[in-house]
């Protein structure tokens, strides 16, 4: 028979954790992405390939292991290139800086104002997986330097 105490130490214990959990989830969707370069490899009929950094921000506690991370660039509602993230692993209240490649696509007119970087990074936590949206908003400036229009 377990004893009164013993069974609401139990209680207590999933509680703080669920919490714990929860809010460091909370932090982890809020981690911050910047452009820190991008270099334009080639260009032909095909678009436009380019090697990117990105940095990424953890606000949370909590170490986060992220495999290949697939992003998108939007002008417009427009999707006008694809790019991929090697995998990275941020460190609990660190930045690290994420190299990948970029592809613009050769119908898209080049158009750098309300551009917007999107992706969706799966992590693996301790004993759990989770997807982390992203969505970074660089400043037009940022974006003609980042798809390099003149």
């Amino acid at each position: 028979m377990k004893s009164p105490k013993k069974s609401g130490l139990i209680v207590f214990f999933v509680i703080v954790m669920s919490i714990f959990g929860y809010s460091q989830y909370a932090s982890a969707s809020q981690i911050g992405v910047s452009i820190t370069s991008s270099e334009l490899l080639s260009e032909n009929e095909e678009g436009s390939h380019y090697n990117i950094e990105l940095k990424f921000q953890n606000p949370s506690v909590l170490i986060l292991t992220a495999g290949e991370t697939q992003f998108y660039v939007i002008s417009e509602d427009e999707i006008i290139g694809t790019g991929e993230l090697e995998p990275f692993i941020l460190q609990p209240l660190d930045s690290h800086f994420v190299k990948g490649t970029f592809q613009t696509f050769p119908n898209s007119d080049g158009k750098t104002n309300l551009v917007k970087i999107s992706g969706e990074t799966k992590y693996d936590v301790l004993f759990a997986s989770i997807n982390v949206p992203f969505v970074y908003y660089p400043t037009e400036e940022q974006a003609r330097e980042f798809i390099h229009e003149n």
